[in-house]
């Protein structure tokens, strides 16, 4: 990846090594920043390191949920780039799907936590370890499946609209050194998404008026925009990407 300026700000997105989390790396170092990237494959996660460019870009493997991973990358984040400007709480997970009425409580905990839990962690430890005295925004991604009823995902959809009101929560907390808002996707053409679209891709984009399903791309910009002094006066805001899909929430 080519690189003609320097920001001089510093992101740290968590579960980037592919998808919506590396669309958002490569955004952020397109334009000019420097990023530590967390993935729980280490082997994945160096591949993206160096798609990214190693110049620009450094890797952290772990498990979003683990205490120690979240620390040791705050830490090496600082130790390579001198500062964290920015948070993006990319990483989350839907290890099941099927309805809330038979779902095993263990796996709805284990989504929680990884999906709210580690978000709002991360956002501790940038906020202790720079960003109080320092500035700096966060982004945390959401869903649309936290707006409306998800069939299948339920636990997927609880735990991203605890996700959108965490933001608000750390908007109100963290003003004004830090900005804090979220995003909410529709489906976007991942790996992890996959279930939800594969095999039948013309049909669900049919149901989006904008004709196409979202890729990665199209949220790094958003969030790009999101941690960029143009969204200055911008905190405490869910912005919904979705192809217009909510469009025909009232019945048209």
């Amino acid at each position: 990846m080519t690189q003609t300026t320097d920001s001089g700000r510093v992101a740290l997105v968590t579960g980037a090594s592919r998808g919506i989390g590396y669309g958002v790396a490569e955004a952020l170092i397109a334009r000019g920043d420097r990023v530590c990237i967390t993935g729980r494959n280490e082997d994945t996660l160096k591949e993206a390191v160096e798609r990214l460019g190693a110049d620009r870009a450094i890797g952290v493997a772990g498990k979003a949920h683990d205490e120690a991973h979240q620390a040791v990358a705050v830490e090496r984040t600082l130790e390579a780039f001198g500062r964290v400007d920015y948070l993006v709480n990319n990483a989350g997970t839907n290890p099941v799907y099927g309805l809330l009425a038979d779902l095993d409580l263990g796996v709805a905990r284990k989504v929680y936590e990884t999906n709210v839990i580690s978000a709002l962690a991360f956002a501790q430890q940038t906020w202790k370890a720079w960003q109080k005295d320092n500035g700096g925004a966060i982004v945390n991604i959401a869903s649309v499946s936290g707006l409306a009823p998800s069939p299948l995902i339920g636990a997927y959809g609880m735990s991203k609209a605890a996700m959108i009101n965490l933001t608000v929560q750390l908007a109100a907390e963290m003003a004004p050194a830090v900005r804090v808002n979220s995003v909410a996707p529709a489906v976007v053409k991942t790996r992890f998404a996959a279930a939800l679209y594969e095999g039948r891709e013309d049909e669900v984009a049919a149901g989006y008026p904008l004709g196409r399903l979202g890729v990665p791309a199209d949220i790094g910009g958003a969030v790009a925009f999101l941690l960029s002094d143009q969204a200055g006066w911008i905190t405490g805001q869910n912005l919904v990407i979705d192809g217009g899909l909510f469009l025909h929430a009232g019945g048209v």
